[in-house]
């Protein structure tokens, strides 16, 4: 995992780009205007102007106006979408985080991102509820120290049997 953090630091060399791709490609319902992906990411207007012009020239953003003011989203039709989408998921783990949980935790029924990482802010802080019958909290509290060690980033489990909530999340895995 830290190999393939440090690979895809030296392809993508603006650090303020890789956030705005991470915003845009964790999940498509993720828009966003200049002024608010500035104040949200601590930049200044002109940085992010820069990035979201190159990102928007590559296709790989839309921009769709509203208000007289422009907002931006992932273009879910651009050839490469899918393709990012899982360089941005293993960037941040969350490939290896899916495939540990299933592989070792049984009966889990779903498997949803929220907090940071559900609005596209790599805060370093991965919060997830498991959704499931029987699920085990020794296991998955010793789970959490070892997907830390995988993929880098801090990460809080939470149990349930079902979710039930307004708000913004990402299904990262449903078992169907």
């Amino acid at each position: 995992m830290l190999l393939n953090l440090i690979m895809l630091n030296k392809l993508i060399t603006s650090k303020t780009r890789l956030r705005l791709l991470i915003k845009f490609f964790i999940s498509q319902a993720n828009k966003g205007y200049l002024n608010g992906l500035a104040n949200e990411m601590g930049e200044s207007t002109n940085s992010i102007r820069k990035e979201l012009n190159h990102l928007y020239d590559a296709g790989y953003i839309e921009k769709l106006k509203r208000d007289n003011k422009i907002e931006y989203k992932v273009n879910s039709n651009h050839p490469l979408y899918n393709t990012l989408k899982k360089v941005v998921y293993k960037h941040l783990g969350l490939e290896d985080l899916v495939d540990t949980v299933i592989d070792r935790m049984g009966n889990v029924k779903q498997i949803i991102l929220i907090e940071d990482y559900a609005r596209g802010n790599d805060s370093g802080n991965i919060e997830v509820i498991l959704i499931g019958d029987g699920l085990n909290f020794e296991y998955i509290s010793k789970l959490e120290e070892k997907i830390e060690n995988l993929i880098n980033r801090k990460v809080s489990f939470y149990l349930a049997s079902k979710f039930l909530s307004d708000r913004e999340h990402i299904i990262l895995y449903s078992k169907d």
